[in-house]
């Protein structure tokens, strides 16, 4: 091939790309889903149950969908109440929500980096000349020179690095849009957790106070029989003490309540002095029993943070490309458009007009493989967030296998707890009936009564463990943001 046929083809080739351009780098695909089906070596399909409150046998559906709103699924009016205003009013969401619109806006300015830009100047001159510079050196004129000018540029994306750069953009505006869903699902599911716990608390207070009342009962009892000789005064010390110790109790429980009354105050973007009105009942709150189960290819569609990392997988993906262009030459085309008068009045004269119109390319040549070395970061780069990705994976997967075995658990656990509370409580009433018959020493009897408290606060947050963890497993399957409208899925 002749050098004048090779040039032509150069030229060819040139052209053509300016016209079609083109985008240097790899084309972003979503990773593949996981194919196993389950979560667990053996299948999973429901918890034992047990006829206590609470108590029900859940099933777990792979088929069934999950509500916007899965907290109302609990039935409790108090709780979607305290829900919706959280948010409505919490500050961490409100940052979210903003730092969304602030990734949309600079998506939106990114655009312009594909389009010309432009810009009018004018500029205004008065000078005094001298005609030495010519000859005549008597010669001295001031001039007046008016340049009214409009330019223009339009920096040609024939590599497609521009057009790389609005996708990592976009795909960055994507990451805010999923950090935004995934603050939802956590001031939700944090509101629903500390709104069982306050029932929890609740409930196990109230259980104190009744085993107090039983034990001052039980304390009189001891001091009618000490006053006529059918008790010992260490029996009566002994009963005093259990009194005592069950009373030390209260004082926890009640700052651990305190504090969640604080902590649910916080959610709805309150200050302290302004404390939720709401108060919770484990005995108003329903078990959900119907629960859906989605596989691991659906989960990771489902969970904000794999789709956040997928996003940040994405912008690192466009960001090897725009690496890539920066390496390539870069074209330019400038025009501008003005008139040159020596005066205001003489601006728009046909003879004044003046333009000019070129065209540039850039190669970097010599910059101590700065470029180079910027491509090879952006490569790592995409390669840990691929790696970040896959854990992210891993970690979400684990959480629903973790939270379903933790149901499993809760259920055995409430079924367990439910005999012992039974058991224990037999055991006192027997207790009680063989130390009035003298067939048992007090020491026995304060025993059983030992082991009955403790089995009826073991029950009471056994049966709140199995709240919690259902809100958890909502939780870890993404919570249903999909069939929520409140965050516009346009850019």
């Amino acid at each position: 091939m002749t050098p004048l046929a090779h040039s032509a083809r150069t030229l060819l080739l040139t052209s053509v790309m300016i016209v079609a351009g083109c985008e240097v780098g790899p084309n972003f695909q979503s990773p593949t889903a996981p194919a196993d089906t389950r979560y667990s070596p053996a299948p999973v399909s429901q918890t034992a149950g047990v006829s206590v409150r609470g108590g029900a046998a859940q099933h777990f559906d792979p088929n069934r969908d999950i509500p916007g709103d899965w907290w109302t699924l609990f039935r409790s009016e108090p709780l979607d109440r305290l829900v919706r205003r959280a948010l409505a009013q919490n500050p961490d969401l409100e940052a979210a929500q903003a730092a969304l619109r602030q990734a949309r806006e600079n998506l939106a300015a990114s655009y312009g980096g594909l389009m010309p830009t432009g810009g009018a100047t004018l500029q205004a001159e008065r000078e005094l000349v001298s005609g030495a510079a010519f000859g005549q050196p008597g010669l001295h004129q001031t001039l007046s020179l008016v340049t009214p000018t409009l330019n223009i540029s339009y920096p040609l994306d024939v590599f497609g690095g521009a057009q790389r750069q609005i996708e990592a953009t976009a795909a960055q505006a994507e990451y805010q849009r999923f950090q935004l869903e995934a603050a939802y699902l956590t001031l939700t599911s944090n509101v629903v957790v500390a709104a069982i716990q306050d029932a929890s608390l609740r409930g196990q207070i109230a259980a104190t106070q009744d085993i107090i009342a039983d034990q001052q009962k039980a304390l009189a009892l001891v001091q009618s029989r000490l006053n006529v000789g059918a008790a010992s005064q260490a029996d009566f010390l002994s009963q005093q003490t259990q009194l005592q110790q069950t009373k030390a109790t209260l004082p926890p429980l009640q700052k651990q309540l305190a504090q969640m009354r604080n902590q649910l105050t916080a959610l709805t973007g309150e200050l302290p002095m302004h404390e939720a009105s709401e108060v919770f009942d484990l005995a108003h709150l329903t078990l959900p029993v119907e629960l859906p189960l989605s596989v691991p290819s659906q989960l990771v569609a489902q969970r904000p943070d794999v789709r956040a990392a997928e996003a940040t997988l994405h912008a690192a993906s466009a960001n090897v490309g725009v690496a890539i262009a920066n390496q390539l030459p870069q074209l330019n085309i400038t025009a501008s458009l003005g008139t040159e008068a020596t005066g205001f009045t003489n601006v728009f004269s046909p003879a004044s007009g003046i333009w000019t119109l070129a065209g540039g390319v850039t190669q970097p040549l010599f910059n101590a493989e700065t470029l180079l070395h910027k491509k090879r970061a952006a490569v790592a780069a995409f390669e840990q967030a691929a790696a970040q990705y896959r854990s992210t994976v891993v970690k979400a997967c684990q959480n629903v296998a973790d939270t379903l075995r933790a149901l499993q658990s809760d259920a055995d656990a409430l079924a367990t707890q439910v005999a012992a509370e039974r058991t224990a409580l037999q055991s006192l009433n027997l207790s009680r009936s063989q130390f009035q018959a003298g067939a048992i020493d007090y020491q026995t009897l304060l025993n059983a009564q030992r082991t009955w408290q403790q089995s009826r606060i073991g029950l009471v947050q056994a049966e709140a463990t199995r709240y919690a963890d259902t809100a958890a497993l909502y939780q870890a399957l993404g919570g249903g943001w999909w069939h929520r409208t409140d965050v516009a899925d346009t850019h």
